[in-house]
């Protein structure tokens, strides 16, 4: 049984109501939990970093990018983004530093890659859309027999 609803059309019943009060409490509890959560990680004691050079001034490179190796990847930081770096050197500090970079293979083999889930989603979907035509079709058809059948 419905109640009385101001708004024409709108479904009033305590179970839908209990479902938004429900959605709106979790998506509420994640947005100021993740505040929170944010500010307990920026209040707590953690060592300042500095910055490296290379974001502070002007730099050329000494080595293209390259992919890092397993040691590389474990002590440099600058291998964990993208698992490529390359030396630079700053021109005013005149020091050597790593950079992370994105490598040229690496970004074509991910292009291809979602090529590939993309083909492969197309023929998946593409399929189903045949199938499920055919499986109205037929639901169709029995109908019509049905109907004439009756007659």
């Amino acid at each position: 049984m419905e109640s009385d609803c101001r708004i024409p059309g709108a479904c009033c019943r305590p179970r839908v109501l209990v479902f938004h009060a429900l959605f709106w409490g979790l998506v509420s509890l994640r947005v100021f939990g993740a505040a929170l959560l944010g500010d307990e990680k920026s209040s707590a004691a953690v060592k300042p970093e500095v910055a490296p050079c290379w974001q502070q001034e002007e730099f050329v490179v000494i080595t293209d990018c390259l992919q890092c190796n397993a040691f590389q990847t474990r002590s440099w930081s600058a291998c964990e983004p993208t698992g490529y770096v390359e030396r630079v050197n700053c021109s005013r500090s005149n020091r050597d530093d790593h950079k992370s970079c994105r490598s040229a293979v690496m970004e074509e083999h991910l292009f291809w890659k979602f090529e590939a889930a993309m083909l492969a989603l197309t023929a998946l979907f593409g399929t189903l859309v045949v199938v499920r035509q055919h499986w109205l079709d037929r639901l169709a058809a029995e109908k019509v027999r049905r109907q004439i059948e009756s007659i």
